[in-house]
């Protein structure tokens, strides 16, 4: 998630929806200027670098998968979705490529009370079996405490000593059970930590530093192989704003362990991760945040020899069950970008994945294409190009279409539908960066000109995975008119091939309409949505944040640069549609 907001989105899954309040809290993170330094602590003086042996601890970590939604769920391990881990799961994360699991752990819900507070045995012996397991595969393991940060431990300003006492031997009993495996087993203190009741991050560093301090002195007094044990541990909501990284790197400095690292998380610019604000694509300012979180990342920690895990990495909304909030080719754009700068600074990423990419029953990626993007990103670039879509109007002639290619340091090698290799000259050219099919070979590839996909192209480059390039044929959509509950409302829509972007809402006035009264374009999910073939859907949230009998003009964004413009109204509880 984006750092900034990790203490007010929702707990139980990263593909869930993103948060449905503070809207003006977001407009006011999400907007702020992409500068290196934000408010926080002041600058420690330099942490000493970690051993060579934790360095080459995490850099054997990468690439890493998260078992999300599992051991973490709230009230057992498949209570959100996942079915229960077998070995076989393992197996088929080792052979993907990956080099590490990071194992997320909800202990509060399986123990006792105070004031030993014991760990369920059955429970525990879950958590070990996965552990050895992985470790059995050769896989390092990063082992946490996870939703404990928001159920129990974020009372510590409150009820300090309670929490305390818990945390102590929580950590106490995790540590005996654990202490005499291998050191491919690694520590994470908290996961996302968060306190509530607090004067604000002066109080927020101390009572983390107090928690990690606790942490990093049961494991290490545990003997055994924790004696020296990789430890890992997070900033401030495991953001990377440059205070919460410089309080952490006060805590490394009064620690003086060699055998720590550090965690951040990152799901992207928020605004593109959730699809507001028209933020639909992966653009210069998404791609500057994502710059700017590594690079602080680096040069607090990783220019002085301090190892840096991003121990939770995806976007918001990425769910195989919400398909179109982020457009297919911005999402491969987005992990190409993102493997291949975390790598130039040599940051460990660990995929967060609750089921949204391994099927965990079929063990089958749910988007092969996507997870060959992201494969590829550990070790080169690919090259990439403006849209992965062309539109053909069926209602006119077929013309020539350009894209944009983006070579990333590769060299374009050619087009290629199914068998076929497409002639150069004939069948496109190519200009600088600009790619163009010509109309002859869109004709051919439109075929019968049914409203969908007619035929899909593969751009080569001389690295990386291919470009997939789909050709479309399309007409304006058609909505139709609607009446019904302002609990939500379908438009009964003909999309003719087309697939929609985002969508704006405005009063007569010209002032923003719906629950992001911050910005005309609203948010996927929590205004609108379009999953079936027949409707788009306004939600009883959209309807709650409109005035009553104010006529509010909504104008649709389609991906083929298509606008439809819309009304509806709110009566009471019953609400109206009518195409403009």
């Amino acid at each position: 998630m984006p750092r900034r907001l990790a203490r007010f989105l929702p707990r139980r899954r990263r593909s869930s929806h993103p948060p449905r309040r503070l809207t003006a809290l977001l407009l006011a993170v999400a907007l702020l200027p992409l500068l290196p330094a934000t408010a926080g602590a002041a600058a420690p003086a330099d942490p000493p670098p970690s051993a060579p042996a934790a360095r080459r601890a995490v850099a054997a970590m990468q690439p890493g998968w998260n078992l999300g939604n599992t051991y973490d769920a709230i009230p057992d391990e498949t209570s959100w979705g996942n079915p229960p881990v077998t070995r076989a799961l393992l197996k088929k994360v080792k052979s993907q490529g990956f080099k590490s699991i990071r194992l997320p752990v909800t202990w509060g819900i399986h123990q006792g009370a105070a004031p030993g507070y014991p760990l369920d045995a059955a429970w525990t012996a879950k958590v070990r079996q996965v552990v050895d397991w992985a470790l059995d595969e050769d896989l390092y393991v990063l082992l946490n405490m996870h939703h404990d940060s928001w159920m129990w431990v974020n009372n510590l300003s409150t009820d300090h000593d309670a929490v305390l006492a818990r945390y102590t031997a929580t950590w106490t009993q995790i540590a005996a059970e654990f202490r005499d495996k291998p050191s491919r087993l690694v520590f994470e203190s908290i996961n996302e930590p968060t306190f509530s009741g607090t004067s604000g991050d002066d109080e927020n560093y101390r009572l983390l530093a107090e928690l990690n301090r606790v942490f990093h002195q049961i494991v290490r007094d545990s003997g055994g192989g924790n004696a020296s044990r990789l430890l890992v541990l997070p900033t401030l909501y495991t953001n990377a704003d440059q205070g919460r990284l410089d309080a952490l790197a006060a805590e490394l400095t009064a620690l003086r362990d060699p055998m720590v690292a550090t965690t951040i998380h990152f799901y992207g610019w928020w605004p593109f991760s959730v699809n507001i604000a028209g933020y639909t694509r992966f653009d210069a300012t998404s791609e500057q945040d994502l710059t700017a979180t590594f690079d602080r990342a680096y040069d607090t920690f990783t220019a002085r020899g301090i190892p840096v895990i991003i121990g939770e990495y995806a976007l918001l909304a990425y769910d195989h069950n919400r398909p179109g909030i982020i457009q297919r080719g911005e999402q491969r754009k987005y992990f190409e970008f993102l493997g291949d700068y975390a790598r130039r600074r040599q940051l460990t990423t660990m995929l967060w994945d609750a089921g949204q990419f391994l099927n965990r029953t079929t063990l089958r990626w749910r988007d092969a294409e996507l997870f060959g993007q992201i494969r590829s990103s550990w070790t080169t670039r690919s090259g990439t190009a403006s849209s992965d879509m062309v539109f053909l109007p069926k209602s006119v002639a077929i013309t020539s279409r350009t894209l944009t290619l983006n070579t990333n340091g590769t060299d374009f090698q050619g087009l290629r539908h199914g068998s076929r290799t497409l002639l150069k000259g004939r069948d496109y050219t190519v200009s600088g960066s600009r790619l163009t099919l010509t109309a002859s070979a869109l004709t051919e590839l439109a075929g019968d000109r049914a409203y969908g996909v007619n035929s899909t192209l593969e751009a080569r480059f001389s690295r990386g995975v291919p470009w997939r390039i789909d050709v479309i044929t399309h007409d304006v959509p058609v909505l139709s008119n609607a009446s019904g509950s302002t609990s939500g409302l379908s438009l009964p829509t003909r999309f003719r091939g087309d697939m929609l972007a985002t969508m704006e809402a405005r009063y007569d006035d010209g002032s923003n309409a719906g629950p992001a009264d911050w910005t005309s374009y609203q948010q996927w999910d929590t205004a609108f949505s379009a999953y079936t073939g027949d409707s788009i859907k306004l939600t009883g949230e959209f309807f709650n944040a409109l005035k009553d009998g104010s006529r509010v003009t909504l104008t649709f964004h389609f991906w083929s640069g298509s606008k439809v413009t819309y009304y509806v109204t709110k009566s009471g509880s019953t609400a109206s549609g009518t195409p403009a």
